[in-house]
């Protein structure tokens, strides 16, 4: 894996010593706390994410999943109110350091929103947009990584022959798919999403499950769904909250046939949520 400049930066001016590479697990979540003011949204967490997976966030709105998810990436960065306290380890480096180059980060840890929000410009674009930006300027270069891309995204056939036509011409599902591609051109090593097809019609929510289950080969994702038929579906792990609490983690099929905790139990069978 080439190291990017947020990982070393972190143990070069703070002195992090790196864990050895492990090929169970992609993160490791340590006492993590997650505020808006004084309020606390995520409790004193601790799990470990699996590499090559597929690991569900399930629970009612408001329980603290989708803030879990974006500090992962440092998204909560961007909110005045909030602070974090804990650690997740990525790369023997925690990622929550004050040393750590978040941009670069973003780049190996890519997030996709619930709503597809493509450029207002052609699909060509929106690919290269952020490789351009980090430097690279080779068209056949460009070319090459936009293919790649499109075709991991399950979008390249669909639309190869008008990547200089608006991506906005295109339908919802194949925005999110596009929005997934510009993720995926930035050679992430980790995919978070963000109930990204939760605004999508039947088939092109089946194309979006599909396209999930097939780039766990590559990437290591962690996706927040309210749709529990989804979460079965797809998931390796499944990981439920409540109240900002983390109530259970296990495999998903455990969770949804047989949970260790009544509260799951109860969520999983629509008693409430």
């Amino acid at each position: 894996m080439v190291q990017i400049p947020a990982l070393e930066i972190a143990r070069e001016t703070i002195g992090i010593a790196p864990l050895p590479e492990t090929k169970e697990h992609i993160l490791k979540v340590e006492n993590l706390n997650i505020y808006y003011g004084e309020k606390r949204a995520v409790n004193d967490i601790s799990f470990d994410i699996d590499k090559h997976a597929v690991t569900a966030l399930i629970g009612p709105s408001g329980c603290g999943k989708s803030t879990f998810l974006r500090s992962i990436n440092r998204m909560n960065d961007l909110i005045a109110s909030a602070r974090t306290t804990g650690k997740i380890v990525y790369e023997g480096v925690n990622i929550l350091d004050s040393n750590i180059n978040v941009v670069n980060l973003r780049r190996e840890i890519g997030m996709v929103f619930q709503k597809p929000n493509p450029f207002p410009k052609s699909i060509y674009h929106n690919i290269t947009h952020a490789l351009k930006y980090a430097g690279e300027r080779r068209r056949s270069v460009l070319d090459d990584i936009v293919e790649e891309s499109l075709t991991k995204a399950a979008l390249w056939d669909e639309v190869k022959d008008r990547l200089h036509q608006s991506a906005l011409s295109l339908s919802g599902g194949q925005q999110q798919r596009l929005c997934i591609a510009r993720t995926l051109a930035m050679k992430p090593e980790v995919l978070l999403l963000d109930e990204p097809a939760s605004a999508l019609d039947p088939i092109s929510n089946a194309k979006i499950e599909e396209l999930i289950v097939a780039l766990k080969k590559e990437y290591s994702i962690i996706i927040v769904t309210h749709n529990m038929q989804q979460a079965s579906r797809i998931s390796d792990k499944t990981a439920f909250f409540l109240n900002g609490d983390l109530v259970e983690y296990d495999r998903t099929e455990k969770i949804f046939t047989n949970p260790s905790e009544k509260k799951t139990d109860d969520y999983i069978n629509g008693r409430f949520g």
